[in-house]
């Protein structure tokens, strides 16, 4: 299905504060980590790129509820500029233990860790892009220097990370996999999980499950 050299892992924030006992635990997000692993030391034997993406807020970020005098995680605010804004509680601060990635998570195979949201005002769901639409990671620039062509995408969320990801893949011209049983979603609001399939599809997005790349 994939020509390896020409392809890279992009593992999605599967991060303390994301998993099991975290401030902003996805349902069952631990459980992404065995597939991902296994995708990572089949890309790394197969000389396939893996990049790993990493939320990195400063203390007071623009997405924490606590930022905002009397609103609550799953509230929405309207920022100038950039649109509406839903609130969480307060997650993966940089130099946090809750900040670093999994300690089940294979880091062996990764070639590239992205930090993103590290700006007081501004938040990140892509790993290519900030949510002002026009801030680059510098994803896409390695990627492209590289000649990868095709991308493989799990980790956590379906809904908010993964998605936004998958999508500037597709639309930055990557032929785009998720990888189904290695992503969870978070479900605010209720049905987030299956519009976010839905959009996918639309994008033309494959879903696969981790054993069918080989």
């Amino acid at each position: 299905m994939l020509n390896f050299p020409a392809s890279a892992l992009l593992i999605i924030d599967v991060q303390n504060d994301f998993c099991p006992g975290g401030a902003l635990a996805v349902d069952k997000g631990g459980e992404v980590i065995q597939p991902l692993n296994r995708l990572a030391s089949l890309f790394a034997a197969k000389s396939g790129r893996v990049v790993a993406t990493q939320d990195w807020h400063p203390a007071g970020h623009i997405s924490f509820a606590s930022s905002h005098a009397g609103k609550k995680p799953g509230d929405t605010v309207d920022l100038p500029g950039l649109g509406g804004q839903i609130l969480w509680p307060d997650h993966c601060v940089q130099g946090s233990a809750e900040a670093e990635l999994h300690p089940a998570l294979d880091l062996k195979p990764i070639n590239l860790i992205i930090r993103k949201g590290f700006r007081l005002g501004l938040d990140s769901f892509s790993a290519f892009f900030e949510n002002d639409r026009k801030t680059s990671t510098g994803l896409d620039g390695f990627l492209k220097s590289l000649s990868i062509d095709t991308l493989v995408l799990g980790g956590l969320a379906t809904d908010y990370c993964v998605l936004y990801s998958a999508l500037d893949a597709a639309a930055l011209g990557y032929k785009t996999f998720v990888a189904g049983d290695a992503v969870r979603g978070v479900g605010i609001p209720e049905g987030s999980v299956q519009r976010a399939l839905a959009s996918l599809a639309d994008a033309g997005v494959i879903i696969a499950e981790s054993g069918d790349f080989a």
